[in-house]
C-alpha cells in the first residue's frame, strides 16, 4: 500500500512538472488550441485574468 502512494506521488509530479505554468505565455496558448467547450470554469477565469490583456513582452 505504501509503495503505491509513493509511486503515485512520483507520477502526478512528474506530471505537474511537464504542464506550463498558469498565465504563461506557453500556458496561454496551449489553451488557446483547446476547444473552448472543454475549458473548465478554472481555466476560463485563469484565461481571462491572463492572457486576454497579456502584454506580449515575456
Amino acid at each position: 500500500m505504501f509503495k503505491k502512494i509513493i509511486m503515485l506521488s512520483a507520477v502526478l509530479i512528474a506530471v505537474s512538472g511537464c504542464a506550463p505554468e498558469v498565465g504563461s505565455k506557453k500556458w496561454c496558448e496551449a489553451l488557446e488550441e483547446k476547444p473552448k467547450g472543454d475549458w473548465t470554469a478554472n481555466e476560463l477565469a485563469d484565461y481571462s485574468k491572463h492572457c486576454l490583456f497579456r502584454d506580449d513582452e515575456e
